[in-house]
């Protein structure tokens, strides 16, 4: 159900039934017209997580492209995850809070590409913990440092090289996501336990 202010044109009530025909909604409170027809066909082809290009055929130059992704991120209708990749806040966020799944979250992130969620994260999946973390920890090639998405508190550790024999893919609402194994998240722990 959404939760918006519609203006609506050419209501019709029928008699004897209690369906409304609506044939025009023009607007949303807040959003323009071009911007709710692209959050639409975002929503319609189930597209929350897209690039630029994904959106291209609802401009005639890359100009007015920019400006609108400008105005999506500044009302919070959008989130940018990276350089090129942005995620929608579905209409029916009542508040423009909403957030994915960490796992599909940090998937999109790193583009699917060489990273695998590891740590006490990884522990708490494989129920070899009682601790829920606080950060989700990434292990990649490619980023490191902190970073906050929406609800999704994100640690990034730099490694040389990502071994496909340590993670497992899994999947998550139909999202699949790289993960340590188990066998070698108890590798990890017993060596935590060692250090201490």
């Amino acid at each position: 159900m959404y939760h918006f202010i519609f203006k609506m044109k050419n209501r019709k009530i029928k008699p004897n039934q209690e369906k409304i025909e609506i044939k025009e909604v023009s607007k949303i409170a807040g959003l323009s017209s071009k911007e709710v027809s692209i959050i639409s066909w975002l929503e319609f082809y189930q597209k929350y997580f897209f690039t630029s290009k994904d959106i291209s055929f609802f401009f005639n130059n890359k100009r007015a492209l920019y400006r609108i992704i400008q105005k999506l991120l500044r009302k919070k209708r959008i989130m940018k995850l990276n350089e090129n990749k942005y995620y929608l806040i579905p209409i029916k966020a009542r508040t423009g809070k909403w957030s994915e799944p960490e796992f599909i979250m940090v998937d999109e992130l790193c583009n699917s590409g060489e990273y695998y969620i590891g740590g006490w994260t990884a522990a708490n999946y494989w129920r070899l913990t009682d601790q829920i973390p606080a950060w989700v920890e990434v292990y990649t090639k490619n980023k490191q440092g902190k970073k906050i998405i929406g609800n999704t508190r994100i640690i990034f550790h730099r490694i040389r090289k990502v071994d496909k024999d340590k993670y497992i893919i899994k999947k998550i609402k139909g999202h699949e996501f790289k993960i340590l194994k188990k066998g070698e998240i108890k590798k990890w722990m017993k060596l935590r336990e060692y250090l201490q």
